[in-house]
């Protein structure tokens, strides 16, 4: 009968240690920064993986009415893409949904930043806005876009994940006006659905971008960024 007891209670202990967390009340923000492709022409490429992610991330367990979108073009869903409005917006989403941050930024990328509407929002302020509003919370920072790896030490931290498209130095691929999504974009979403967590869906997505890369012979190579807090855990996992 102790046996069995002790069984038993190493199996709950078990169980408990792979629990998926409760994404419910996390504050959700989903950002399409530009409305061309780029070569200037119109595309609607940012704004179709908006609309998928978030498809996807309710899904997933995240609540809708903690979810914001932000959009260049018109679109019911979403707020006009601008810096002081995704500060305050998420401020006000992390207030109500006290758990955690997921982020999502997807638009062009220059070497100073990443696109917003008809500005450039750097990593420094970027920083600032995210902590001011998620502080010490799980959080999860994804920047799809050229140069993305520049966010990466301004964003890090003990309790984050945080994936970029791209090395600080490099650009990304398939935002032209006839792509559906970006590479990245398209490689996250595809393992969404394959992964368990965001640490290991990280690597995933640097795999998919990898072979995609070498695939269309798009080169220099990408190399998106990983980085993973020291107190990452159990609250970063869906199953």
């Amino acid at each position: 009968m102790r046996r069995f007891l002790f069984c038993f209670g190493f199996l709950l202990l078990l169980t408990a240690t792979v629990q998926a967390a409760d994404f419910s009340k996390w504050a959700v923000l989903v950002v399409s920064g530009d409305n061309h492709a780029h070569s200037g022409a119109p595309s609607a490429v940012f704004d179709n993986a908006r609309h998928d992610l978030v498809a996807a991330f309710i899904r997933m367990g995240f609540a809708p009415a903690n979810i914001a979108q932000f959009a260049v073009s018109p679109d019911p869903a979403a707020q006009h893409s601008g810096t002081p409005a995704i500060a305050n917006t998420l401020w006000d989403l992390s207030g109500r949904a006290p758990d955690g941050c997921l982020i999502y930024f997807t638009s062009h990328g220059t070497p100073d930043g990443i696109v917003i509407d008809q500005s450039v929002l750097d990593p420094d302020k970027l920083g600032k806005i995210v902590g001011n509003a998620c502080g010490a919370k799980p959080s999860v920072i994804v920047m799809s876009s050229c140069y993305s790896g520049q966010f990466v030490p301004a964003l890090a931290g003990g309790n984050r994940v945080v994936l970029t498209a791209a090395r600080p130095d490099r650009t990304s691929f398939g935002c032209g006006e006839l792509d559906h999504y970006t590479f990245f974009d398209d490689c996250f979403l595809r393992a969404l659905p394959m992964a368990g967590d965001f640490p290991g869906m990280g690597g995933l997505v640097q795999q998919c971008v990898a072979f995609r890369e070498q695939q269309m012979r798009a080169a220099p190579p990408s190399e998106p960024q990983l980085s993973i807090g020291a107190n990452v855990g159990a609250a970063f996992r869906w199953k």
